[in-house]
C-alpha cells in the first residue's frame, strides 16, 4: 500500500508538452514582471535610492519596449 502522496497523477499530453523557457514563462507574467519592477522602484525612491530605483526602471522599460516590438 503507498501513501497518498506518493502517487502523481499524470495529465494527457504531460509528455508531449514542450519545457518550459525562461522566455515561454516571462512572456506569460510579463506584467505581473512590471508590475513587480516597479513596485521595488517606488520603494527605493521612498528609500532616497534613486538612482537603484531608476536602473529597475531601466530594466522594466527595455522588457515593455521589447514585448511591443513583438506584438507590432
Amino acid at each position: 500500500m503507498t501513501d497518498a502522496g506518493d502517487e502523481h497523477v499524470q495529465a494527457p499530453g504531460d509528455d508531449e508538452r514542450e519545457p518550459e523557457s525562461v522566455a515561454s514563462i516571462s512572456a506569460l507574467y510579463l506584467g505581473n514582471i512590471l508590475y513587480a519592477l516597479e513596485a521595488c522602484a517606488l520603494g527605493m525612491d521612498q528609500q532616497g535610492q534613486g538612482d537603484h530605483a531608476a536602473f529597475y526602471r531601466g530594466i522594466a522599460r527595455k522588457l515593455a519596449e521589447a514585448r511591443g516590438r513583438e506584438k507590432a
